[in-house]
């Protein structure tokens, strides 16, 4: 099988000069061959998720940005402002592969059984580097998809699902018995109501703009609370008080967001508090930022007692936590509920040349709700 592969495959790219530029293009590179336990996937899909755009953009300032290049070979380039070059240097000079996850068609495979094992099948993937023709991964990180299932229904199998599924595991391990989530009408937050719902778990929806209330309403959520709404301390409070949540996972980590939703479960514990004390109630209040819509400073008054915490969660460092045994039970059950639980919808295909492409750049950089794009590399000309 392996003289019908191309030597060579597009790749995007995404280099931060020292000078300040960010440029964006598709690199021709050498196709890879398989190690005795990987596998060669010839990548049919793969989303543009949040934390891809920012690995994409870096730092950069996207109304800068400038289209050159070809219709085949796009180049884009926008500029760093300067003040914001210092946390680029890591990264400055690198040209870098994006792509967290997609699936395609395992096209080789090396010499070990499980490698064979998934010569011609259809996988998932989840290994960085995905926004390319081809991609090589270890057989550990793949996971093949149901008969009949997509390229399209297994590309976003691994980041939403396992971060939604990670959230409520998180929750059991830390002695939680409900949460709260914000940016709670996005894909993942979808998949997260309908994880809750199934397993009878109590979830605190919050959401941005009445349209997403009412989205997330219509399929099904008990709790949905509108941080535009001018009631919504109040009712975020009855909605902790109803569901007991005592743990908070936000997407948003600027501005007063996360101070507010701990203030607010202060509130609904004391509601049963019989004693006054002047460090707050005992039980641990806790609140984790995993994403950055908005970048400014994360702010809050302490106005939640003693009993607190505030602090970073990422699923990659989750995994590792479990281990490869608590990982392997999540991926299971995302792949027995591909097209229900964990199915994901996208507004728009497109190439990876369409994928730098202005217009689209403008769209999937917003991040906003509904708006998710899905890369099909094998729309581009090889």
């Amino acid at each position: 099988m392996r003289d019908t592969i191309p030597d060579h495959g597009l790749q995007l790219r995404s280099l931060v000069t020292p000078e300040g530029r960010l440029e964006l293009s598709l690199a021709r590179v050498p196709t890879p061959s398989p190690g005795p336990d990987e596998v060669l996937i010839r990548v049919e899909a793969t989303p543009i998720n949040p934390s891809d755009i920012g690995l994409l953009f870096g730092a950069a300032d996207m109304a800068t940005a400038v289209q050159g290049g070809s219709a085949a070979q796009p180049v884009i380039t926008a500029q760093v402002p300067a003040a914001l070059m210092r946390a680029m240097a890591g990264r400055a000079g690198q040209s870098m592969p994006v792509g967290n996850e997609g699936a395609g068609t395992v096209v080789a495979a090396g010499t070990s059984p499980a490698a064979q094992a998934l010569l011609g099948r259809r996988v998932a993937g989840l290994g960085g580097a995905m926004y390319a023709q081809y991609r090589c991964l270890p057989v550990a990180q793949c996971l093949a998809l149901p008969e009949g299932a997509s390229a399209a229904e297994g590309a976003s199998c691994f980041v939403n699902p396992l971060t939604a599924l990670g959230m409520v595991e998180t929750m059991k391990r830390e002695g939680h018995t409900a949460l709260a989530h914000t940016a709670a009408a996005s894909n993942l937050g979808q998949m997260l109501n309908r994880i809750c719902l199934q397993d009878g778990i109590g979830l605190v929806n919050i959401v941005r703009k009445p349209e997403q209330a009412a989205l997330l309403r219509a399929a099904g959520a008990r709790q949905v609370v509108d941080s535009s709404a001018p009631d919504f301390l109040p009712a975020l409070t009855d909605a902790l008080a109803a569901t007991g949540a005592t743990l908070a996972f936000d997407a948003i980590g600027g501005g007063k967001l996360a101070g507010q939703i701990l203030a607010c479960m202060e509130a609904a514990i004391n509601r049963q508090a019989t004693d006054y004390s002047r460090y707050g109630s005992s039980v641990h209040k806790q609140v984790y930022l995993y994403g950055g819509l908005d970048t400014g400073p994360t702010e809050f008054s302490r106005s939640f007692g003693m009993s607190w915490g505030m602090g970073g969660w990422l699923l990659f460092p989750f995994l590792q936590k479990i281990g490869p045994a608590g990982a392997q039970a999540l991926k299971q059950r995302v792949a027995a509920e591909l097209k229900t639980t964990f199915a994901s919808h996208y507004t728009q295909v497109v190439s990876l040349a369409g994928a730098l492409q202005l217009d689209a750049i403008r769209a999937y950089g917003q991040r906003s709700t509904g708006h998710k794009f899905l890369i099909d590399p094998t729309l581009d000309a090889r």
